[in-house]
């Protein structure tokens, strides 16, 4: 359901108890943005499985969440409930597909959606010598066509939503007319949504670390795209450290020259994953939403419950915890909660003995804090 969000001419922000309120400039803008696409955390190998999506959506209820990406080939032919499977309470996910046989992918995410995937996502952005060698990720971004069929066979085989995420261009190629080329030609499929890291990737020289940080990040790209094709959804990714960042260049406050270009949401990933309690704004922010009235510590209770179910069921109390690590940052006895848990919730037999202790520490912690 399409909403509206008002997003402010940010000058500054003010802390309350509990929660990150934006205070409002005589100015604000209103613009239209499709509610599933306002705001995602990105797909993160290693890092966005179900134990971290169903944390992650104790914190926000609204936040588009993705799997890690797979490969057509692990769909297909692997253990689909290990790999596929997610709890219900996870909500909408979007599950990232890896591939270049379009008949492959079609089929990849035919199984997704009958598993119950909110949309398929393309990965053509990922730079990694292994995606390389098997020829998906960044590398079809100099094999449009390819990205076409597949593109084209998967939104024939599924009814939900399909989109691509990508980079804005491949090595030593700086100008906007490739980048700008290749989205002409998926769109002619149907593709109406585009997520784009705002940086090239350097597909021999860098690694996949390094291109997350060495090529500049050229959001000017993304703005002028979106600026060329305005029935297109533009989703900006890269970069992205924090909501008053975000929400400022999807307005285009940040550039004079594209102040009337309105993008279509933002992507945050180990921003968001290192620093969970962000997910905490961003039903407010980026969906009008109330917020929710609660501490960490009360997300962490209302954890406690699946995580000693999945305990139960064998799953290492550390596979969940790992991903909780960075709740308490910057927050009085947040080192405690991570050295507590990184120290003890990977030892035989851990159970949620093992949070409550943490959080009792942090309460004691910021307890003395306060005194």
């Amino acid at each position: 359901m399409p909403l509206y969000c008002c997003l402010n001419l940010l000058k500054y922000r003010v802390f309350g108890r509990k929660r990150l309120a934006f205070l409002q400039d005589e100015v604000f803008t209103k613009r239209y943005i499709s509610g599933e696409h306002a705001f995602a955390v990105a797909p993160m190998m290693d890092w966005t499985d179900r134990y971290c999506r169903y944390f992650h959506r104790c914190l926000s209820s609204e936040a588009l969440l993705y799997s890690e990406m797979l490969t057509t080939g692990a769909v297909i032919h692997g253990d689909r409930d290990h790999l596929l499977g997610f709890d219900s309470a996870e909500g909408k996910v979007v599950l990232q597909l890896g591939g270049s046989d379009a008949a492959a992918m079609a089929q990849a995410a035919k199984i997704g959606e009958e598993f119950g995937y909110a949309q398929i996502n393309m990965n053509v952005g990922c730079p990694s010598d292994r995606v390389q060698s098997g020829r998906f990720g960044a590398c079809l971004m100099a094999e449009p066509e390819i990205v076409a069929d597949c593109v084209a066979a998967m939104l024939a085989a599924v009814r939900i939503p399909v989109t691509v995420k990508c980079r804005i261009g491949i090595d030593r190629d700086d100008s906007f007319e490739p980048f700008a080329t290749f989205v002409e030609k998926i769109k002619v499929t149907g593709c109406d949504t585009f997520i784009v890291h705002a940086r090239k990737a350097w597909l021999d020289g860098l690694s996949p670390k390094e291109n997350r940080d060495v090529p500049p990040l050229k959001y000017e790209y993304v703005q002028r795209i979106k600026r060329e094709l305005p029935d297109i959804r533009f989703i900006l990714n890269g970069g992205l450290e924090t909501h008053e960042q975000a929400i400022s260049l999807l307005s285009g406050s940040l550039d004079p020259q594209s102040s009337s270009v309105k993008l279509d949401g933002a992507m945050l990933g180990r921003a968001a994953y290192k620093n969970p309690w962000l997910l905490q704004q961003v039903d407010e922010l980026y969906y009008g939403r109330p917020a929710a009235e609660r501490s960490r510590a009360d997300v962490v209770n209302e954890m406690l419950p699946y995580i000693e179910s999945k305990v139960d069921e064998g799953v290492s109390l550390g596979r969940i915890t790992r991903h909780m690590l960075g709740l308490f940052l910057g927050q009085p006895g947040g080192r405690i909660w991570r050295r507590h848990l990184s120290e003890n919730a990977w030892r035989k037999n851990a159970g949620i003995s093992v949070v409550t202790d943490a959080l009792d520490k942090v309460t004691i912690a910021a307890t003395k804090v306060a005194a």
